[in-house]
Formats: structure tokens, sequence, C-alpha cells
């Protein structure tokens, strides 16, 4: 049974200079919940978001226990931000913690996605809708930047790091490098230098935000971990065995069922096996689903596996949730229940191909997580992960200019310059950086700004 940490009555902020007090698994139902519904941006976005409601304003974790397990996650195949969530969910309130929030992060999207692509295909191309994600994608753009800012600004607090991050994106951006490799070799300039300049790569040191004090956390500096935090054989080998067994039972069933060589079983194959490649975010695999659900088993069109990238771009929770959008339309477009059941068999694809996509991350946090928790402090595990985290932002600064080329060059560079986008992305780029609107309020006004234009056909 899920033993919250006590849960006195709720404030929105906490004394000051006081810990927080203990929150009930209500109270985080209700914050997991609501972040599943605002996670815009990708994993710098969504990171980003959690990094200011969870450390700076409700302190549930300190700066350097949040960093610690961004390290671990952002090692992981997998939407790192997902796991982030989960991570926290499951320190707070165990594994029903985890559960609630990994789920709770991707819920909304599910079933947005699957409403979206069931509009998509029963209705056709709306201009409104065109009009509204043409506004939307600058604005996307600068989330994405401002992540990259802000993480950047947390993590690069030293030479050595900056050089780190410089590295990483020009492995990534000019010489096209797999991001495997770019954590790889980041891992191992950690691991060396925490061993000859120690200093520069311990976790919260230098000069950057790591130093800023936010009063104390739940999950503080020196909390320990709390006693289904520590690591044992005996719970690494149920907690193995029950992944396992959740995976060949759901492959046994569809298997059963439709045989080996039914769309579904087939789906639930090829998606376990692209959820174990994600290492650096959906743009990494992104190309090997593109090479299996479009080329190899023909699901979807080129065309409507570009259409589901837009919406993943635009839609809350993480980028790989386009699976949800590639199964839905692979069922519809199979016939998996018959021409008068095309809904169900689209909900149903989409249903088993997001089970098999984030079964993996569940599994790995529940693994993993003990021994994370175990290495808190110890500088020869964080060395090597704080390379790797100062990597990432390299990476993070790549995408935002991927996002920005595609924004305003659609075409590539033989095509026309979009200027409205360019606009759309100044505007979004001021309204976060100098105002510092919330991510909400700038996607609903670009997508407005969309529409608008949309209507209005000679300023496009």
């Amino acid at each position: 049974m899920t033993e919250p940490m006590s849960a006195p009555p709720a404030t929105s902020q906490p004394a000051e200079g006081a810990a927080p007090p203990a929150v009930s698994l209500g109270q985080a139902f209700r914050y997991w919940f609501k972040l599943g519904c605002i996670s815009f941006g990708g994993p710098a976005g969504q990171i980003a978001i959690m990094h200011s409601d969870l450390v700076e304003k409700k302190r549930w974790i300190s700066e350097r226990r949040f960093l610690h397990a961004l390290n671990y996650c952002m090692v992981l195949p997998g939407p790192e931000a997902q796991q982030l969530a989960t991570y926290i969910g499951w320190m707070m309130h165990r594994t029903l913690g985890g559960l609630m929030a990994g789920g709770l992060f991707v819920l909304p999207s599910l079933l947005l996605l699957i409403g979206l692509a069931w509009v998509y295909l029963a209705f056709g191309q709306v201009p409104a809708v065109a009009g509204v994600l043409y506004g939307i994608k600058p604005a996307v753009t600068a989330i994405v930047a401002l992540a990259a800012w802000r993480i950047g600004s947390r993590v690069l607090r030293n030479r050595a790091l900056v050089a780190i991050a410089a590295a990483a994106f020009l492995a990534i951006f000019a010489l096209g490098l797999p991001f495997p490799a770019i954590v790889l070799g980041a891992g191992l300039l950690g691991a060396l230098g925490g061993r000859w300049r120690p200093a520069w790569f311990q976790a919260g040191g230098g000069h950057g935000v790591a130093k800023q004090h936010f009063g104390p956390a739940l999950i503080d500096d020196e909390t320990p971990p709390p006693a289904h935090a520590r690591f044992t054989w005996g719970r690494f080998a149920r907690v193995l065995l029950l992944g396992l067994g959740l995976w060949a039972g759901a492959m046994a069933g569809l298997v059963g069922l439709f045989g080996w060589d039914g769309a579904l079983s087939q789906m639930g194959w090829f998606f376990t096996k692209a959820a174990l490649l994600t290492f650096g975010g959906a743009y990494a695999v992104l190309p090997y689903v593109f090479q299996g659900a479009v080329e190899h088993y023909q699901w979807l069109s080129p065309a409507q596996m570009i259409d589901a990238l837009a919406l993943g771009e635009t839609t809350p929770g993480p980028l790989i949730m386009v699976v949800t959008f590639v199964g839905f339309v692979g069922g519809w477009n199979q016939a998996l229940f018959g021409a008068d059941h095309l809904f169900l068999a689209g909900a149903a694809a989409a249903l088993a191909v997001t089970f098999f996509t984030f079964l993996p991350s569940f599994v790995f946090i529940q693994l993993g997580g003990p021994l994370v928790e175990s290495t808190h402090g110890q500088l020869k595990f964080t060395a090597p992960l704080t390379g790797i985290t100062a990597a990432v932002v390299g990476v993070i600064l790549n995408l935002a200019l991927f996002f920005s080329w595609h924004v305003l060059w659609p075409a590539g560079w033989g095509g026309a310059f979009e200027w409205p986008a360019l606009v759309l992305g100044l505007g979004a780029g001021l309204a976060l950086f100098r105002y510092q609107l919330g991510v909400i309020p700038v996607i609903l006004g670009c997508g407005a700004a969309g529409l608008l234009l949309a209507w209005i056909p000679p300023l496009l």
C-alpha cells in the first residue's frame, strides 16, 4: 500500500525558510495531471517546467537531487522528461506514485492524439486546423530555445562543461554523430574530469544556479532515501521479472488473438525495439520509426508520418507520443476489425503501441532508481552524469536550430522564407524571455495568430 509523506493541508507556496508540508497522494495526482496537460515544448521545455514548479516553487525536491535524477534519466532509452516525472513520483509515493506521475504525464496526450487522429482521418484536412498549427510551430521553437538557455545556465557552471556542450553540439550538428556515441563520450570525459579536476564536476559546484538556495526541500540534499528507495537484490529481481512478465503476457495475448504476423503483434514487437533505441529523445529514433512504419510495414504514408510529427510537436507530452498517432493511423488503414469498426481498430492499435513504447521506461526507473539513490553525492558516479548533462545542452541547442530551419524554410533552403513564422517566433521569444509569460498563453496566442493568418491568405 502506498504511504504518502503524510498530508497536512497544502499551501500554494511553502513558507520562506521552512520545509514545505508533506504532499498527499491526492495533491500529487492533481499536479501530475496538470503537468500532463501543459507539458508543451518537448523534453527541454517539460524539464524546465518541472524544475520551476518542483524545485523553485513547491520545493518538493532540491536542485541537486533533481539534477542527479535527471542525469540518470538522460542515459536511459526513452523520454527523459516522462522518466524524470516517474522518478520523482516514485521517490515521493513509492511504486504507485511513479506509475501515477509517469502515466498522467502521457495520458492527456494519448487521449488528445487519438481524438485528433480520428478527426484527421474521418474529416480530412481543415484549413482552420492548418492555420493553428502554422502559428504554434514558431512558439514551440521559442519554448525549446528558452529551455536550452535555462538548462544551460543551470548546468554549464565552468569552461570545462561549456566545452563539453559545444563539442556535443558540433558532433551532432556538423558531424551527424549518433546520440549514444555523444553520451558515451561525454560520460567518459566526465569520469576523467572527476578524477583530474573534481571541483569542475561536483554536482552543484561552481557558480551556476545549482548554488542557488530556494529553501529547504521535502526531498533535500541530505534527506536519506526512504525505505522503498534502498537497493536490494531481491527487489531488483522482482521488478525485473514483473516487467518481463507484463511484456511477455501482452505479446502472448496479441499473438494468440491475431498470430505473429498480425498487425497488432508486429506493432508490439516493432515498438518494443523502438523503445529501446530512443537514446536522446524522439528525434533520435524517428528515422527508425519512419523506416519501419512507412517503408517496411506500410502502416501509413510518408505524408501521414509528417503530419504525425507536426501533431506531436504541438500537443502536450513527450514528442515520442507521435507513435500513438502512427498506431491509430496504422490500425485504421489496416481495418483490423473490419470496415465498420475503423475507430475501434485505430484506438486499439494506438493503445497497444503506447503500452509497448512506455513500458520499458517504468521498468528502468523501478530497477535503477535505488541504485541511483545509493550513489547520491559520490563523485565517481555523479561526475560522468554531470558531463552527460552538459552534452545534452548542446543537443538541445541543435534541436532548437532544427525546429527553426523547418519552421522558417518548410520547403528547404530553395523554398520560400516564412516571414509570418519569423514574426510569430520572435514575438513568442519576447513574451517568454522578456515578459516571462507562461507556455500556455504563448501557445494559445500564436495558435490564434496562425488561425487569423489562415483567414487572410494575402498575408501568407
